[in-house]
C-alpha cells in the first residue's frame, strides 16, 4: 500500500474520550488533514469513528486519536481495515 491509496478505517476509542471536546477535536484535525467520515459516542463510554482518505493522512489521524485532545485519556485504539467506499462529501459528528 502507498501512501497515496485510498482507505477506510473503522475505529473504537476507549478511555475518557466523552465530555472532553474528543468528537469536535477529531473533526477539526480530520478536516485538516482531508479525511471524510464520521464520529459519535456509543453509549458504553468509547467513541467510534469513520475515517476515509489517502492513506497516509487517515493514519496520521488515527496516531492523533491514540492521544487525542488535552483533556481526553486514551486508554486504547482499535482499528479496522475496512474497504474503501468513498461515500462522504466531509467529516461530521453524529448523535
Amino acid at each position: 500500500m502507498s501512501g497515496s491509496e485510498m482507505v477506510r478505517a473503522h475505529i473504537f476509542v476507549r478511555g475518557t474520550v466523552q465530555g472532553v471536546g474528543y468528537r469536535w477535536s477529531i473533526q477539526r484535525m480530520a478536516r485538516r488533514l482531508g479525511v471524510k467520515g464520521w464520529v459519535r459516542n456509543l453509549p458504553d463510554g468509547r467513541v467510534e469513528a469513520v475515517l476515509e482518505g489517502l492513506k497516509d493522512k487517515v493514519e496520521e489521524l488515527i496516531e492523533w486519536a491514540k492521544r487525542g485532545p488535552p483533556w481526553a485519556v486514551v486508554e486504547g485504539v482499535e482499528v479496522y481495515w475496512e474497504e474503501y467506499k468513498g461515500e462522504f462529501r466531509d467529516f461530521e459528528i453524529r448523535y
